[in-house]
């Protein structure tokens, strides 16, 4: 079956950005909307404490697993939006790396952010998504 995310590229902007600019569903396409994935642990522990990348990857995993009990996979994802509780863009770049090399050649449209705070203890690295899949 085919995919129903097109990845749109534009060769009028910048080609710096590891990302699509933009991406659409086609109509009769179902979008499922993900909480943010949350670093995590089964039992409700903040894995990886002080570490943005081994927080960025337990969020990854967590995103994952909602994906597949939505019904959707990785390449069905059609925007992020990457939430990184620190002002040093050191941080920021630390997460977007894991996120980025996940992701591989589905460069979905993608927004990173640091931010405050986050809403569990220990929490530096969150990541929301949706996705697009067609309607069987």
């Amino acid at each position: 079956m085919g995919r129903a995310v097109t990845l749109i590229r534009s060769s009028s902007l910048s080609d710096v950005a590891q990302y699509a600019y933009a991406a659409t569903a086609p109509t009769g396409s179902r979008l499922i909307f993900l909480a943010g994935a949350c670093p995590l642990n089964k039992d409700g522990s903040t894995a990886a404490v002080g570490d943005y990348a081994g927080q960025a990857a337990k969020a990854l995993e967590n995103m994952q697993i909602a994906l597949t009990d939505a019904g959707a996979s990785l390449h069905d994802v059609i925007s992020t939006r990457v939430l990184v509780a620190s002002g040093r863009r050191q941080d920021l770049v630390t997460a977007w790396k894991v996120v980025r090399a996940f992701f591989g050649d589905h460069d979905v449209p993608s927004t990173l952010m640091g931010v405050t705070v986050l809403g569990y203890e220990d929490q530096l690295v969150e990541i929301e998504a949706i996705a697009a899949v067609l309607d069987s």
